[in-house]
């Protein structure tokens, strides 16, 4: 079973998951042109944002993914998915779900009306994750290079 717990976005344990994270993003890249960028600590501060990891019973950390606060959208207050990431290993027993859920319920405490996310065609398994979520596809709200697809949800 996982346990999801905020930690700030610079503790040893959510740095090793990104180091993680890029690295294989980058190695799996097509194009090899994947831009690595570590979260700003300050923007996963509540209420700006959350930072969270998921532990196993052992307390080892198995995933990560935080929320972040960005500029309003039509519907008012919105807030993005950063990160998201579950190790191969911890892959296929729901943690992507418990991670993304306790986000989701995270931006509804801080008044979210939308929570939106950026990721890249070749993610087919967090593609299917998020759409069984109820996130839809929208247009673009950002110029992320490493981005191919966007989608958002209405939590109002």
């Amino acid at each position: 079973m996982l346990t999801v717990r905020a930690v700030a976005a610079d503790s040893p344990a959510a740095r090793g998951l990104l180091d993680e994270y890029f690295a294989m993003r980058a190695a799996g890249f097509p194009g090899g042109a994947y831009r690595t960028t570590y979260p700003d600590p300050a923007a996963f501060v509540p209420p700006a944002g959350v930072f969270v990891i998921a532990e196993d019973d052992a307390g080892a950390a198995r995933g990560c993914g935080g929320i972040r606060r960005i500029p309003d959208g039509p519907s008012g207050l919105r807030y993005e998915v950063k990160h998201l990431f579950m190790q191969p290993s911890a892959r296929g027993l729901g943690g992507g779900r418990i991670l993304l859920t306790a986000l989701e319920a995270k931006a509804r405490e801080f008044g979210a009306a939308d929570l939106v996310l950026d990721t890249h065609h070749s993610l087919d398994a967090a593609a299917g994750l998020y759409a069984s979520s109820g996130f839809a596809a929208i247009l673009p709200y950002n110029d992320n290079a490493n981005a191919t697809r966007w989608y958002g949800k209405p939590l109002t």
